[in-house]
């Protein structure tokens, strides 16, 4: 629900009938809607770590293992998630909340971290250029992950040719691939 509307625009009442459960059973769980969009973003993203795993293991070429969040993350839309989404609403609601911000910032470095990981493990492998900086390359994914993201929101920005030669172009420049 608040991948689909925002954290402002799901209500708690929508929230609950979506879930199959009423409102105060929501509040048995969660202290606030703001608790229950937090523990969203967390359910959310350990379901996109998950996938990502398993994206990694079935694809033997560690060149591929650089679009497994993407894959993973269009994976998840094609199931109703949108990790994306959440990340969007949340920069939204951080300059009004000082705990979504705390919670978010912590949030995105946990994501640069993993995204990181990743890259480190590919060029390991041999996948990557020696001289690739996982650190900025983590950062500049997360980047094209949100501007897809505001893609998707508002329309117009991107064509799905654009997308694909952004992913292209980074894959590209991070294996040195044609």
């Amino acid at each position: 629900m608040f991948s689909a509307r925002t954290y402002r625009g799901a209500t708690t009442a929508e929230i609950a009938r979506a879930a199959g459960v009423t409102e105060p059973i929501l509040y048995r769980h969660f202290e606030s809607k703001r608790e229950l969009f937090l523990a969203c973003v967390d359910e959310v993203w350990r379901r996109l770590r998950e996938e990502v795993e398993a994206e990694i293991a079935a694809e033997p070429d560690p060149a591929g293992w650089v679009l497994a969040v993407p894959r993973a993350i269009a994976a998840l839309r094609r199931r109703g998630l949108a990790p994306t989404q959440l990340w969007l609403h949340a920069l939204t609601e951080a300059t009004d909340d000082e705990d979504i911000r705390r919670h978010f910032r912590r949030h995105l470095r946990d994501a640069h971290d993993y995204v990181a990981e990743i890259l480190r493990r590919a060029q390991a492998a041999g996948a990557l250029h020696a001289d690739r900086n996982v650190e900025a390359e983590a950062w500049i994914g997360l980047g094209i992950g949100l501007l897809r993201s505001v893609q998707d929101r508002f329309g117009g920005l991107l064509g799905e040719d654009d997308v694909e030669a952004i992913a292209s172009s980074r894959v590209q420049w991070l294996t040195g691939g044609n």
